[in-house]
C-alpha cells in the first residue's frame, strides 16, 4: 500500500478497493474504478471514486515489479477477483488496525508522527513532477480535476531548486554552444 501511495499516488480507499483484475504487471499498472471508503461507524461503502477523474490507469515505476508481483502471489486474495489488500485475516483491511500498523512502521523509518498515510500522495505529486510530469500529466495520475487540488500536492525544497537552477544552466550553455557564442566560465 506505501508503494501504491507514493509512487501512485493512489487514495487510501482506491486501494481498498482494488482487485486482482485491476493490476497488470506488463506493463506495471493499476486501473482504478471505484473506492471502498471507510466511515467513522466503521462501515466500509464499497462504490465509485471521489470524482469521474478518479478512474483511471496509474502505471508505476518498473522497479516496483517484483515487489507488485510478490504482494499478488503472496498477499493478494487468491480468487481471480480477490481484493488486493487485506488484513491479517483475509478480510478486507480496517482503518483501526492499519492506523496501529502505519504508526509502528512510520516509527521504525524515521517519520515524524504528524506524516500521515495519505501524505504519500503529496510525495506521488512531487515524485511525478520532478521526473518532469506536467500538471495535467499529475492531475491525470492523482485523479484530481482541479489544478488547485493538483498543486495543493506539489512541493520542492532547496535541493530541488538547485537541481532546477543546474538544470537552466545546462540548457543555456547548449543554446549558446549551437549559437556559436563564446562559452560562459562556470564561474560567472
Amino acid at each position: 500500500m506505501v508503494y501504491f501511495g507514493a509512487y501512485g499516488p493512489m487514495r487510501p480507499e482506491e486501494q481498498a478497493a482494488l482487485r486482482r483484475p485491476d493490476v497488470t504487471l506488463e506493463p506495471l499498472a493499476a486501473r482504478i474504478s471505484d473506492a471502498a471508503p471507510e466511515l467513522t461507524t466503521g462501515r466500509r461503502v464499497e462504490g465509485d471514486t471521489k470524482s469521474t477523474a478518479g478512474r483511471r490507469t496509474v502505471f508505476l515505476p518498473a522497479f516496483l515489479h517484483i515487489e507488485v508481483k510478490r504482494h499478488l502471489d503472496w498477499y493478494a486474495e487468491k480468487e481471480p477477483n480477490g481484493l488486493l489488500f487485506v488484513g491479517e485475516r483475509g478480510a478486507p483491511f480496517r482503518r483501526s488496525t492499519f492506523g496501529r500498523k502505519w504508526r509502528r512502521a512510520r516509527a521504525k523509518v524515521g517519520l515524524p508522527e504528524d506524516f500521515r498515510f495519505y501524505d504519500l500522495r503529496h510525495t506521488g505529486h512531487t515524485l511525478s513532477t520532478q521526473s518532469g510530469a506536467t500538471l495535467k500529466d499529475t492531475m491525470v495520475r492523482a485523479g484530481q480535476s482541479s489544478e488547485k487540488a493538483a498543486l495543493i500536492y506539489q512541493h520542492s525544497d532547496g535541493e530541488r531548486q538547485q537541481e532546477v537552477a543546474e538544470g537552466i544552466d545546462v540548457r543555456v550553455r547548449q543554446q549558446r554552444a549551437q549559437a556559436g557564442r563564446r562559452p560562459i566560465s562556470s564561474k560567472a
